[in-house]
Formats: structure tokens, sequence, C-alpha cells
């Protein structure tokens, strides 16, 4: 298979299912976001040798894509007529029930938050707290997309609840990297 198929040249792309729409649609952009997102996580990874949030962030990766192939797939094409879906594997409340304990594990080690606190902690902290703005984004859109086509909330839920872990992430990264929280003081 080649990897260039000159199909999009015009602006268009097609949906799974066949769909033709505008590379400027927002269901493009939403899904495009969360691809953005994996390769940040992707690159955290590459600034740590911690192997839980390794595992972690891989199993992250894994959801990420399937959660873009929901995004990238109209609603009447996902189920098969059994009502099974036709992507496989979706995002349920199960993969947000996972960040979350992840979340409370990580948070039993950091130092309780009294303050907004500034990006930074090294390359890998910083990566973290990039993808988490990245996964903001895609957060937005989706919400956005949400107005126009239904989406399941669940998609919603794990992306808001991803951006909760990431900041965690970030810090954790940064006490394992020597750095403390650096607080934000609002100027008087």
């Amino acid at each position: 298979m080649k990897i260039y198929t000159k199909t999009g040249d015009k602006g268009k792309t097609s949906l799974y299912g066949g769909v033709k729409v505008s590379k400027a649609n927002i269901r493009i952009d939403a899904y495009g976001t969360v691809d953005e997102l994996n390769s940040f996580i992707g690159l955290v990874q590459s600034f740590h040798e911690d192997e839980t949030i390794r595992n972690q962030l891989l199993k992250v990766q894994n959801d990420l894509f399937v959660l873009g192939a929901e995004l990238s797939t109209p609603k009447e094409k996902i189920y098969l007529a059994n009502g099974k879906s036709r992507i496989g594997k979706i995002v349920e409340n199960e993969n947000i029930e996972q960040l979350e304990s992840w979340i409370d594990e990580w948070e039993k080690g950091l130092d309780p938050m009294t303050h907004f606190i500034l990006p930074g902690g090294g390359k890998a902290s910083s990566s973290a707290h990039l993808a988490r703005t990245v996964c903001r984004r895609a957060e937005r859109i989706v919400v956005a997309l949400s107005a126009h086509e239904e989406i399941r909330i669940e998609i919603q839920m794990y992306l808001n609840r991803l951006s909760d872990y990431l900041f965690i992430v970030a810090r954790v990264l940064a006490k394992q990297a020597g750095f403390e929280d650096v607080k934000w003081y609002s100027e008087k």
C-alpha cells in the first residue's frame, strides 16, 4: 500500500465508511487533534525512564487510537446490524475509571495543591504539560463537534480526565527530576 493516494489533494478526505468531507470539517479537526495529542504523548515517553508511566502512556496511546477511530466514523456507521461496534472496542467508563485510579495513586506521592502551578520542571514534565494543553484543545473541539453531531459523552469525559492525568504525570516527572512545583502568584 502506498503512503500517498492523492485523494486529498483537493481538500477532501473520507471518514470511516466512505463519507467524503472537507478537511476543514470539525470532525476532522477533532480526530486530527487527538492524533496530535497521541504524538505529544510519544514525546513525553522519550524524555524519561519511569516504566510505570511509560506503560500507562502506552495504554493511553492505544485508547486514543480507539477514540480517534470513533471520531472518524459517522454515528450511523459505527454499529453493525447486530449492535456490535464496527471499529472494535470503544472507550468506555472503565477507561475513564482507569485514569482516575492512576491519578489517585500518583497524587499520594505529591504535595497537596495550594496554588496554580506554572508549567516546567524539566523536559519530561514540560512535554507532559504540553500534551495536557493539546488534550484540552481536543476536548474543546469535541465539545464543539457535539453541538452539531451526537458524540458519546464518554469521549468528552475521557479527554477531560486524561488532561487531569497528564497534569499529575507532569508533576510526578518534575519531582522525579528533582524540580519543585513553581507556584503561580498573581501580581497585585
